[in-house]
């Protein structure tokens, strides 16, 4: 019987890790580079990405995923780089704060 249930049996897919997302594309806006970095998750991709400025000689960053998936990559990460800017002009700064 373990035979079998190993044959049809649903397999665990590896854990996903988006920090280790690799970055598609990267845009400049309002003194802040916003990287998307989606990454695959159940057949689709996850939209995630990277908000980064410099402040006081020091690089911060806030790592961002959200619920969206989409069945491209080049769909995922435009829709990180349009969250990424919406957190820019929402939040600025204080993203990091």
């Amino acid at each position: 019987m373990s035979f079998l249930k190993s044959l049809f049996g649903r397999r665990e897919a590896a854990p996903v890790d988006p920090a280790a997302a690799k970055v598609v594309k990267e845009i400049e806006h309002a003194g802040f580079v916003i990287r998307a970095a989606p990454f695959a998750e159940g057949g689709q991709f996850q939209t995630a990405g990277v908000v980064e400025k410099v402040i006081d000689g020091t690089r911060r960053e806030h790592r961002f995923i959200r619920a969206d998936r989409f069945p491209s990559l080049e769909a995922a990460a435009d829709h990180a780089l349009h969250k990424g800017r919406q957190l820019v002009d929402e939040q600025g700064d204080r993203l990091f704060g």
